[in-house]
């Protein structure tokens, strides 16, 4: 009998100053039993960076052709392909093929690096292709403040990001590795 995967609720509050987004979103999140808190939380900060009222999850690890998450239009269309982790280069050319913006959010330590390094000179004509890095220290105090019902917010300003919850407040750098054309 396979694992179900186990639900978290997140009430989140986006502050964010650089886009002039402001709003609160209740979140459903469905964690996969191979994935890890340190992503879970991981994804749920890829929400905040790009909240939208259309963004959603994507169908879990499992799904080879979703993204972690997306933002589609009206018709269908993918604007948007939010990755968490190390996808594999084919993967993400596929994202880069079918969405106006792919955005590949990397976390950890040396494995985040060697990855960057084998896929780099692969990716380098994506020209919709942004990769944003989170270093270990701050993906691993992330997962500290994943709790089965969270309150959490998260606060963007002049490129500096802020997430917490009722007793802690974390820092969480972005290292830009690919910036999209």
């Amino acid at each position: 009998m396979a694992l179900k995967a186990t639900i978290f609720k997140a009430d989140l509050q986006v502050v964010d100053m650089d886009r002039h987004y402001y709003a609160d979103h209740a979140l459903t999140v469905a964690r996969h039993p191979s994935e890890t808190d340190e992503r879970m939380m991981v994804r749920l900060l890829a929400f905040a960076l790009h909240a939208d009222p259309a963004l959603e999850f994507g169908r879990g690890l499992s799904t080879d052709d979703e993204p972690d998450l997306w933002r589609r239009d009206l018709t269908g269309a993918i604007e948007l392909w939010l990755d968490v982790g190390q996808p594999d280069e084919k993967s993400i050319r596929k994202g880069c093929g079918r969405a106006a913006e792919v955005v590949v959010l990397s976390y950890g330590g040396p494995s985040a690096d060697m990855w960057w390094s084998r896929v780099r000179d692969k990716l380098e004509r994506c020209d919709n292709l942004t990769v944003l890095h989170v270093p270990g220290t701050a993906s691993q105090a992330l997962a500290a403040l994943a709790q089965r019902s969270m309150r959490l917010q998260c606060t963007i300003h002049d490129g500096e990001v802020w997430l917490a919850d009722d007793t802690r407040r974390i820092e969480v750098p972005l290292l830009s590795l690919k910036k999209r054309d």
